[in-house]
């Protein structure tokens, strides 16, 4: 299996070289505004959606009355009363 071929842009040790340092160099600033701005557009929309959701007390929804539990009978399970039934005979 043939070695990975090394970039220009690298050292033996894979460290940038210089003249990857200075291909980057006039991206750097471009790279490092548009990076601010999506994280500052990120946090807005973020706190303006929890600040939308916190302000609304949910009034207008109708909340549901508890379901009606049928009345608790001791001692009633279907296998036991399988079991009663077929002891009767």
């Amino acid at each position: 299996m043939p070695p990975i071929p090394r970039s220009s842009y690298y050292d033996k040790h894979y460290r940038q070289s210089p003249a990857l340092i200075r291909a980057r160099q006039p991206y750097l600033i471009k790279n490092a505004l548009t990076g601010m701005a999506l994280f500052g557009f990120v946090i807005s929309v973020y706190v303006f959606t929890i600040k939308a959701v916190a302000q609304d007390d949910f009034e207008d929804v109708a909340i549901p009355d508890a379901p009606a539990q049928p009345p608790h009978t001791p001692n009633a399970s279907p296998v036991r009363a399988v079991a009663d039934a077929s002891s009767a005979k």
